[in-house]
């Protein structure tokens, strides 16, 4: 193994300048209950930037966007330890265990970005690859041997595995907590992006019938993923027409996707990509038996029903654009310009260009 390695830190909570590219990080080794695995493909997300710019300090400071870069305590659980290597988004081959590991060397591998660390205290208590750990924006990453799992014989590429743990995460996450079953009419919004598209496939998965919105230009995206209508983006949904929403938007478009519900239905939320903070009449909510689901931590068996459908290939994300990892900063702008349906990837440096 080498000695060092190729990668991104982050230097501290601010714009992409902040973003350093480094060739003498070091590499790490892996101890009991750890591999070392080396990255083929890492995902871009959203949950990435937010944690660039502090955007989750917010639930403590009342800092927003651009405002938070001052906070301090900016990750998922808090305060970061800089430099970190982000990454959430995990493919890659294992090159060295720590004792007691049973995994293969050579084995291909992925797993979730959100870790579940629950204790009796806070039963869903996570951290996040990335965030509380170095993540897969370098050569190497380590993880503890019980967060990943084999993907050796899925048909799906390196790249597409790696646009999967992130999206499909959430989304399962999102259907799962809200109960999703066949038969079911399920509105998703932001449903060209990386989430919603998950979503859209996996609902269809379970049966249900699916809305999607999005804008006309991304509508056959959309179609193709498994949505059988489309509601125009900003355009609200019909009064009690949905048993469930899944919402990774947020945004002046919220109350109306609770009226949208029907009695006794389900709206679960893991995202705010159109803003944060929204207006609420109560009355919408409890006069009509509305659930509220907020999706973050996730259980391990939801993890391992997207393992099983890679491994059976039943699931295939849209992946748009590939990028060298040097080129994080490019790729990050192209995400957040919205234009490109589905998920971006950056590709690590070849073990031969080295």
């Amino acid at each position: 193994m080498p000695e060092t390695m190729r990668g991104v830190y982050l230097t501290g909570h601010g714009g992409p300048e902040m973003l350093e590219w480094r060739e003498n990080i070091p590499v790490p080794c892996p101890g009991p209950e750890q591999v070392l695995v080396r990255v083929s493909a890492a995902g871009v997300n959203n949950t990435d930037i937010n944690t660039r710019i502090g955007w989750y300090a917010s639930e403590v400071t009342g800092a927003t966007g651009d405002e938070a870069g001052d906070v301090e305590a900016g990750g998922h659980a808090g305060a970061l330890d800089f430099p970190r290597i982000q990454g959430g988004d995990l493919c890659g081959r294992v090159v060295a265990v720590g004792d007691g590991v049973e995994f293969l060397l050579g084995a291909r591998v992925t797993g979730p970005i959100n870790l579940p660390r629950p204790t009796d205290e806070m039963p869903t208590a996570y951290i996040a690859l990335g965030s509380e750990l170095d993540g897969a924006f370098a050569e190497y990453c380590l993880v503890e041997a019980s967060d990943i799992y084999d993907v050796s014989v899925s048909p799906l590429t390196d790249v597409e595995i790696a646009a999967i743990p992130c999206a499909f995460g959430t989304a399962e996450n999102l259907l799962t907590r809200a109960g999703v079953s066949c038969g079911q009419s399920v509105l998703v919004t932001g449903a060209s992006g990386g989430v919603g598209l998950a979503a859209v496939q996996l609902a269809k998965l379970r049966r249900a019938n699916v809305t999607g919105q999005t804008t006309a230009a991304k509508a056959d995206i959309v179609r193709n993923a498994g949505a059988a209508d489309i509601l125009e983006r900003e355009v609200a949904p019909s009064a009690r027409a949905f048993d469930v929403v899944i919402d990774v938007v947020g945004g002046t478009i919220w109350p109306e996707l609770i009226r949208g519900l029907k009695p006794g239905g389900h709206y679960a939320v893991s995202g705010a990509i159109a803003g944060p903070v929204v207006e609420a009449d109560l009355r919408d909510i409890y006069l009509s038996d509305i659930t509220i689901h907020g999706c973050t931590y996730q259980p391990i068996s939801v993890f391992q029903r997207l393992v099983d459908l890679m491994n059976a290939g039943d699931i295939r994300p849209l992946v748009s654009g590939t990028y060298a990892l040097q080129d994080i900063g490019q790729a990050q702008a192209d995400f957040l310009s919205k234009t490109l349906p589905g998920k971006l990837v950056l590709l690590p440096p070849s073990e031969g260009a080295k």
